[in-house]
C-alpha cells in the first residue's frame, strides 16, 4: 500500500476532509430556509440605522445607493463603536453628529468621515454559486464578518454568510464524512488560536477605554480581568449597542434625550448593564481536543472561545475565523489571516 504523504501534522487524507467538503458545496447550498435581511437606504440616519439593528438583533446591513442603483457597503456595529470613539468627550457633552447625519453623509472623504468602516473600502460580496472554500478565503483575507451573497442577475442581497453559518453548516454534516485524525489532537498542539498579545480589558477600566482597544485592535470582544489576569466576564462589540442604563436607556427615548452617556463607567458596571444579547464566556482549555472546541462553540453559539489554564487565567481565544483557518485553509497551503 502506497503511503500516505504528510503536510506538518496532517496527512495528505486528513487535510483534504474539510477543504473537499467546502469546495464541493456552494454558498447557496449554506443559506438558511428562513433567516432575517435588513438593507438600508444610504440617505437614511445614522442614529435610526444603529436602532433598526438593534430592534432586529442584528450586527450588520447591507447599504443601498438609490442615486447609484446599487449595493455600496456594510454598516456594522463595528462602525457604530467608531463613531462613538472619536465624538465622545465626556458625559456632559452630547454628540450631535450622531444625530444629524445620515449614512451618506458619513461615507464621503472629509476627515471626520475616515472612522466609517465602509467609507474607504468597496462592498466584498460573493455570488450563490460560488464555493464555500471561496467564501471562507473572502472572509479571512479581507479580515470582515459578513459576507453578502448577492445574485449576480437581479443584483438581490440573498445572505449574509458569517464563519458563525458556514461551520454550523459544517458541522451539521460532521458525522457524514470520515474523522480527520486531528481533530483529535489538543488544540494547544495544533497551534489553532492566538496565544501572544491578548487583548483583554480590566473590569476597573472605563468603558471608552474598551472602545479604544476594539478601535485599535480590531477585535470583535475583549475578555474582562480581574487584577489576577481571571476572566470574569466577556464584552462584544455588540454588546456595546445593547447596553442597558447607559447610551441605550430605555431604546425608545433616545430620540427625545439626544445624549449617548456614559462612556466613563467601568467596565464592572457595563457588563452588568447588558441587555438579553449576551454571549457570555464559554471557556475551553489547553488539553482539550480540536473536536471538542469545534462541538463546544457550535453548540454554544458563540464567536470565540477563551482559553484558560486552571487557575482560569487568560491564555488565548479560539476564534470561528482560527479555526476555519486550520481546519479549511492550512490544508491548502493558504494563510490568509496572515495574507
Amino acid at each position: 500500500m502506497q503511503e500516505t504523504k504528510k503536510q506538518g501534522f496532517l496527512t495528505e487524507r486528513d487535510a483534504a476532509v474539510y477543504m473537499s467538503f467546502m469546495k464541493n458545496h456552494s454558498c447557496y447550498d449554506a443559506i438558511p430556509t428562513s433567516c432575517k435581511l435588513v438593507i438600508f437606504d444610504t440617505k437614511l440616519q445614522v442614529k435610526r440605522a444603529f436602532l433598526a439593528l438593534v430592534a432586529n438583533g442584528l450586527r450588520a446591513a447591507p447599504l443601498w445607493d438609490s442615486k447609484l442603483q446599487r449595493f455600496v457597503g456594510m454598516l456594522t456595529i463595528t462602525d457604530f463603536i467608531n463613531i462613538l470613539h472619536y465624538y465622545y468627550r465626556s458625559p456632559m457633552v452630547q454628540m450631535y453628529e450622531l444625530e444629524s447625519h445620515k449614512i451618506e453623509t458619513w461615507r464621503g472623504d472629509s476627515f471626520k468621515n475616515v472612522y466609517l468602516q465602509s467609507s474607504n473600502r468597496i462592498l466584498i460580496s460573493i455570488s450563490p454559486e460560488a464555493s464555500l472554500f471561496d467564501a471562507v478565503y473572502s472572509l479571512l483575507k479581507y479580515k470582515i464578518h459578513r459576507l453578502p451573497v448577492i445574485d449576480p442577475e437581479s443584483g438581490n442581497v440573498l445572505h449574509i454568510l458569517t464563519h458563525k453559518r458556514i461551520l454550523k453548516f459544517l458541522h451539521i454534516f460532521w458525522k457524514k464524512f470520515p474523522k480527520p485524525a486531528f481533530v483529535s489532537r489538543q488544540i494547544q498542539e495544533l497551534g489553532i488560536g492566538t496565544f501572544k498579545n491578548i487583548a483583554t480589558v480590566q473590569q476597573t477600566a472605563t468603558l471608552y477605554d474598551a472602545l479604544a482597544i476594539f478601535v485599535e485592535r480590531r477585535v470583535s470582544a475583549l475578555p474582562v480581568v480581574d487584577e489576577q489576569g481571571k476572566v470574569v466576564s466577556l464584552y462584544s462589540r455588540f454588546d456595546v449597542i445593547t447596553l442597558q442604563g447607559s447610551m441605550f436607556a430605555p431604546l425608545q427615548n433616545l430620540a427625545a434625550r439626544k445624549s449617548y452617556n456614559n462612556l466613563d463607567m467601568p467596565m464592572r458596571d457595563a457588563v452588568h448593564g447588558r441587555s438579553c444579547f449576551i454571549e457570555g464566556v464559554i471557556k475551553c482549555y489547553p488539553y482539550e481536543t480540536l473536536e471538542t472546541i469545534i462541538d463546544r462553540i457550535v453548540h454554544a453559539e458563540v464567536h470565540r472561545l477563551v482559553l484558560v489554564d486552571r487557575a482560569n487565567v487568560v491564555k488565548g481565544i479560539i476564534s470561528l475565523s482560527d479555526l476555519l483557518q486550520g481546519m479549511v485553509l492550512t490544508p491548502a497551503g493558504i494563510d490568509a489571516l496572515l495574507s
